[in-house]
């Protein structure tokens, strides 16, 4: 009986040690300074731009109900302004193409003055673009009508972007100077 009121003795003993249980004292950490994220802002498109351009297309001629197909390649530069208004971005460009028919060797000149508008998705740009074309070639030929298209630009850096762009031009009325 003794070995019984021993161990049972022991076992509210060590109940009664172990009820509070070790805990570990507590220690601040020092706080820790996180520096500071340094982004670019891509997706701010406002300000003036410059550039060269290359195109190519197909053109097509009608004297007195003959139609003729003549494909070009265009050489060009252009310049600009954009303005951001947070999603949405406005602004004009003006542009000169060279333009080089294949078939018969002939050369045009292509001006237009452009407004564009497009939708900020940070480092892409779509747009469309709407505006007046003005193009005089051989044999004083010169006509002024509208130009509309759709595009894309896309920062590769701040300073370097690309751009692809889709043109139309429809000049019915061709007529010598």
């Amino acid at each position: 009986m003794k070995f019984v009121t021993a161990a049972i003795a022991s076992l509210i003993a060590a109940g009664a040690a172990n009820a509070g249980g070790y805990t570990a004292p507590v220690v601040d950490a020092a706080p820790v300074e996180v520096a500071p994220v340094v982004t670019m802002d891509a997706s701010d498109w406002s300000g003036f731009y410059a550039g060269l351009q290359y195109g190519q297309g197909t053109a097509t001629a009608s004297f007195d109900g003959a139609e003729e197909d003549n494909d070009f390649d265009a050489y060009g530069v252009h310049g600009g302004y954009n303005y951001d208004f947070g999603k949405y971005v406005l602004g004009g460009e003006l542009d000169y193409n060279k333009i080089d028919l294949d078939n018969d060797g002939g050369e045009a000149d292509l001006t237009r003055l452009r407004a564009r508008a497009g939708y900020d998705l940070g480092r892409f740009l779509p747009y469309v673009t709407l505006g007046a074309a003005h193009i005089s070639g051989d044999d004083d030929l010169s006509e002024t009508d509208v130009t509309y298209g759709i595009g894309a630009d896309y920062k590769v850096t701040e300073m370097f972007t690309v751009g692809a762009e889709y043109t139309k031009q429809d000049f019915s009325d061709v007529q010598q100077r």
